[in-house]
């Protein structure tokens, strides 16, 4: 249990967990290469942290349960270049093989596990205390290590065979070059995109490693599901490990990160998009976040791999030593700009406001986004439960619920005093001539954003209002929407002939549907304070 006390100073373990697992890991995978090369190995605070979150076990576990007794199904860990990940799932991947990774009960405190009694003769036991969850081998513990190449899953086998070979577990296992024995009948087979006649197996354990290159274009988007039916059946977890990923490549890195699941365990640290990675200063805060319980690593070699990579392709260098998750193009706005203009306040009703609206009807998102006249824009809520102004037809069966917009924007022009609303047409002609009837023509505007011209000039002024203080010498803010700031770092801006950009998605799965929204409505502000209509002037009718 002292292991506990080590991972106290930046983690609190707070819940029962197999701590046999890292005992056994240090004892029995020494360090694989390098000056220290045989000597016992040391887990690092994050890999401590990630190995007894992926052995954390309910308190309601059973005898004879195997993935259920664990809280969490699998395992995701998104770290940069040169932290150790594949060393790490090296010692994973051996423990699921001979160590004591299966839940075995609840020690009364005079239990002990001996490594004799499972054919190694090391000599290392571990005794439980009371209350603790006691572990025990896989009976045949039948594993992949997978990769894209096999360049890539060398990274994780290459250090595995070496542990093999010179640490005690050479007495257990035969290691081979494409897969291990483990005992009579266990085995640790390796597994790349071009050779995928080994899926499909019945396995206990799967380490998937940089499944931010895992795509449906190199089919390893269907092994990952593969793999993951033939845990099911054997009553085994899976591990994903991953630089950051591009998200224009819709990875299994991605879907995985995205997912709502909460019996998967996610280990991503990230500093604050703030920091600009483009900026040395910011670069230096974001690698000393990002490697943090990495004591092993350099920072200033860090930074000089970085700075190199920079000059030819930023968003690699982002990825790989920033631990951010930024598409190969440019961005048409500096995400990390966005989000340093998060200032969140309460807007009081009758706030004098303008609305940006771009609907969609059955693939891209709807979003309503609002401004005050001091610049501070917002998504506003609407209904009983104050929902957000943006809806996404897969929550709708695949259908924007055309009613609701329609109330929430009803709502919306009776709670504010709403001065203009910039409506972008195309699906929507019907209920913006609604709006027209209903609130005058003079506050409804049909703001086309297929004019090149106009919308150029309008996603220049946010951008620009983003980045500096905005023409009329207010300061722009927002509400820190995080669907908005993810619709921002989605939006690229592609250059015509004219030296006007339209803007578009960085790929085709991605959205930036509360981008637009967020254009109009700055635009919207603009043009109201042109006209001088900021201050409040007439009492307008609002209709039912």
């Amino acid at each position: 249990m002292a292991k506990a006390a080590e991972a106290a100073t930046e983690f609190v373990v707070d819940f029962p967990t197999l701590w046999i697992v890292p005992d056994w890991i240090e004892q029995h995978c020494p360090i694989p290469d390098g000056f220290h090369q045989g000597e016992p190995m040391e887990l690092y605070p994050w890999q401590l942290w990630c190995t007894v979150n992926h052995y954390r076990v309910k308190p309601t576990a059973r005898v004879g349960q195997l993935a259920t007794a664990f809280q969490y199904r699998r395992s995701q860990v998104v770290a940069p270049q040169k932290t150790g990940k594949g060393p790490w799932s090296a010692t994973i991947t051996l423990a699921e093989a001979a160590g004591p990774v299966v839940f075995d009960g609840w020690a009364r405190g005079d239990e002990v596990y001996r490594c004799s009694d499972h054919g190694c003769g090391c000599g290392w036991w571990y005794q439980y205390e009371p209350g603790e969850p006691m572990g025990t081998p896989w009976p045949t513990p039948l594993i992949q290590l997978t990769a894209v190449s096999e360049d890539q899953v060398a990274n994780v086998y290459g250090a595995l065979q070496s542990m093999v070979r010179i640490g005690p577990l050479s007495e257990l296992m035969r290691v081979g070059e494409e897969f291990t024995r483990v005992g009579d009948e266990g085995r640790i087979d390796v597994v790349t995109s071009s050779a995928q006649s080994r899926l499909g197996q019945r396995v206990t354990f799967v380490i998937q490693d940089e499944t931010g290159l895992w795509t449906a274009q190199n089919k390893l988007r269907k092994v990952a599901d593969n793999q993951r039916r033939g845990l099911a059946g054997m009553g085994g977890r899976a591990m994903e490990t991953t630089n950051g990923w591009d998200p224009s490549e819709q990875s299994v890195a991605q879907t995985t990160s995205e997912a709502m699941a909460r019996d998967i365990f996610k280990y991503h640290p990230q500093a604050p998009k703030t920091l600009s990675y483009n900026n040395k200063r910011d670069r230096r805060k974001i690698h000393a976040i990002v490697y943090a319980g990495s004591s092993h690593v350099d920072l200033d070699a860090i930074e000089a791999e970085a700075a190199e990579i920079l000059e030819k392709d930023p968003a690699q260098a982002e990825r790989f030593f920033g631990n951010r998750c930024v598409a190969g193009s440019s961005s048409w706005l500096d995400v990390a700009k966005w989000a340093a203009k998060a200032k969140p306040r309460r807007v009081r009703p009758m706030t004098r406001i303008v609305l940006g609206f771009d609907g969609s009807d059955m693939d891209d998102w709807t979003a309503i986004r609002a401004e005050t006249m001091d610049g501070y824009q917002f998504t506003p809520l609407w209904g009983d439960n104050d929902e957000p102004t943006i809806w996404n037809p897969a929550d709708f069966d695949g259908q924007v619920p055309r009613a609701e917009v329609r109330a929430a924007m009803d709502q919306l022009m009776k709670r504010y005093d709403v001065v203009r609303l910039y409506a972008d047409p195309p699906y929507w002609d019907t209920e913006i001539d609604e709006w027209v009837d209903l609130y005058g023509e003079e506050r409804v505007i049909r703001w086309h954003t297929r004019r090149i011209v106009q919308m150029h000039s309008a996603a220049e002024r946010l951008r620009n209002d983003v980045l500096k203080r905005n023409s009329e010498g207010m300061s722009f803010t927002h509400d820190g929407c995080p669907i908005t700031e993810a619709h921002i770092a989605n939006t690229r801006a592609a250059m015509r002939p004219s030296e006007r950009y339209v803007l578009r998605k960085a790929s085709a799965t991605q959205k930036i549907d509360a981008t637009i929204p967020s254009i109009l409505a700055h635009e919207a502000l603009g043009d109201v304070i042109r006209a001088g209509l900021a201050e409040k002037q007439v009492s307008y009718y609002y209709g039912s």
